[in-house]
């Protein structure tokens, strides 16, 4: 399926077909390894990274189209990396709108502007933005590609049972509607990224706590030849909307999303008329602009989750989990990354590679990085919509220090937006040891720079890949006896770790490929020196660095890390045979 155009993805209809499940009987089939719930962005990705990693997956939805209007719209830097390792990144990148730079504007005046990616160097912007029906579509393409996801559209959950749960034989029963009935879905484990008003989250008897503003806002997908730049651009109290905010973002297709403070009392149903939103749009754009209303809505928001992301095996995804203001852009963002964090930990279980215990972690991160988004939400959305007189006289006092003064535009939060979590006490993290400067520190996803192979130019990450790596610093030749030795040790042991190593040169040692650092960017953000060794993780974050390398040190920071029992080393069958 090739599909051509914005109108394409949101008329397009996917057909129920039966499936194997169904004609085996009430009682289901065979075990599935995983079945997602939900063909949302979050389900899609988590499908398409356990298919990647040859886990079959079966992904349930209860409608049978992609999600109409804007919806989520701005996807970060660290989204679209993992775009790219999902197989669809540049797609992404060709059809959105990249932008770097943001405008916050008192009234009719500029307050001043920041750039999200100032230094050169990386191979993303730092955000695209492009609509949720594209976004959707190019996953679903790739997902199609893959042979072991299965769609199943038309088939909505409406009951599930934990079979054994608490033993290594646990398993999920789904019971699943269809429109040739009921039938029954085994799976080891279920991935829930049904939304935000998860029926399997109501299923099991949970909800989301947290807080519910009183505020109401209108999104206007606006169609229109316009000469405003790809950047973002909100106002605070501007004169075409007084006491109220604004925020501009332009899409594809010549489709400008506006966002419109309302207010609580304003009422949803009358605001969507063209009555109401279409003398909004031409006080902001002027009278005479030609435009056309591609979609409205009204919505209002919390900032909320779930007290654990697991539940037996059950493991929760995206808005199911955590729910946050649209001011940040860290929904879907976040999601995405929900999905990366849990699909290789599923992946290294199913396979036997790690205990189950591995999941744990999965809660425990993510449960960390959405109360990070949480946090950051809630402070956004209290700047941008106070509550009480004395909150406003604040925030206005600060966008007028922030004209002049550097220091007070910091406190300017028109939306902290979304960068991903540091995981600082995730229990995979094996601490620093040696003196070590610098951001990239153990639970950081890492950063790109521009380095070149034998092939010719290219990006750091890329070469990272998706499973365990070890980065080192320098090239085989060019380190001290013991350094060559310990890693002769680590290439030799069997150990589940690739090597990749960064130097001044791209020449071949020993059959090694070794990436040349072009212009120094990755030993400067990573703070390295020949000999440095970074452990990353399958989801490109670090887990563990050091200034040396320890070959048993390096063993001991994988298992940690990894929840695997690893082959023995050398010195610990000597040990064994010894005694």
């Amino acid at each position: 399926m090739t599909i051509a155009s914005a109108i394409d993805y949101q008329r397009l209809s996917f057909e129920y077909q039966p499936c194997a499940d169904q004609r085996d009987g009430q009682a289901g089939g065979a075990v599935h390894p995983v079945v997602v719930v939900g063909a949302g962005p979050i389900g899609l990705a988590t499908a398409i990274d356990l298919a990647q990693r040859g886990v079959r997956v079966v992904l349930v939805d209860d409608d049978c189209t992609l999600s109409t209007g804007s919806r989520a719209i701005c996807f970060a830097k660290r989204t679209l990396d993992i775009f790219d390792r999902l197989g669809c990144g540049q797609r992404m990148v060709d059809t959105g709108v990249s932008w770097n730079v943001g405008r916050v504007f008192l009234r009719d005046q500029q307050v001043y502007s920041f750039d999200l990616l100032p230094e050169a160097g990386h191979h993303r912007p730092a955000f695209i933005n492009l609509q949720q029906y594209y976004v959707e579509g190019y996953l679903l393409e790739r997902a199609q590609e893959l042979p072991n996801i299965e769609i199943r559209w038309r088939n909505k959950v409406v009951g599930l049972e934990q079979r054994q749960p608490g033993t290594p034989e646990e398993t999920v029963a789904l019971t699943i509607e269809t429109p040739d009935g009921c039938y029954t879905l085994a799976a080891r484990y279920v991935v829930a990224a049904d939304g935000s008003r998860s029926p399997v989250r109501k299923l099991l008897g949970l909800d989301s706590k947290g807080r519910t503003f009183k505020d109401r806002f209108l999104i206007a997908d606006v169609k229109m030849e316009a000469d405003f730049p790809a950047e973002r651009w909100f106002w605070f109290d501007p004169p075409f909307h007084p006491h109220q905010s604004v925020l501009l973002h332009r899409q594809p297709d010549n489709v400008w999303r506006i966002d419109f403070q309302l207010g609580w009392d304003a009422d949803p149903v009358l605001e969507k008329t063209p009555e109401r939103v279409i003398p909004r749009v031409q006080a902001l754009l002027g009278p005479d602009a030609k435009f056309t209303l591609e979609w409205v809505s009204v919505y209002t928001f919390s900032c909320l989750r779930m007290d654990s992301f697991r539940h037996g095996n059950v493991l929760f995804a995206g808005d199911s989990a955590h729910g946050v203001s649209p001011f940040g852009a860290r929904g879907a963002n976040s999601g995405v990354q929900d999905a990366e964090n849990l699909a290789w930990k599923l992946a290294y279980v199913l396979d036997g590679r790690a205990a189950d215990s591995l999941l744990d972690t999965y809660a425990s991160e993510r449960e960390y990085a959405a109360d990070e988004n949480i946090l950051n939400s809630t402070r956004s959305t209290d700047f941008i919509t106070p509550k009480s007189e004395v909150s406003r006289v604040f925030r206005d006092a600060v966008l007028g220090l922030a004209r002049r003064h550097a220091f007070a535009r910091k406190l300017v939060n028109s939306g902290r937006l979304s960068v991903p979590a540091v995981l600082h006490g995730s229990p995979l993290n094996t601490p620093d040891v040696d003196g070590f400067g610098g951001t990239m520190v153990p639970g950081t996803a890492c950063v790109d720079a521009p380095v070149s192979d034998a092939h010719g130019a290219g990006w750091l990450l890329q070469h990272l890949g998706g499973e365990f790596t070890g980065l080192v610093f320098g090239s085989p030749d060019s380190f001290d006896g013991d350094s060559r030795l310990a890693l002769e040790q680590i290439e030799k042991s069997g150990l589940p770790l690739r090597i990749v190593y960064l130097g001044t040169s791209t020449q071949a040692v020993s059959g090694t490929a070794i990436l040349r650092d072009d212009e120094g960017l990755a030993a400067q953000r990573y703070n390295a020196a020949p000999g440095t060794f970074y452990l990353i993780r399958p989801d490109q974050h670090v887990c563990a660095r050091w200034r040396r390398i320890d070959a048993q040190r390096i063993r001991d920071a994988l298992a940690r890390a990894s929840g695997a029992q690893l082959p023995a080393s050398k010195a610990h069958e000597s040990a064994a045979m010894a005694a």
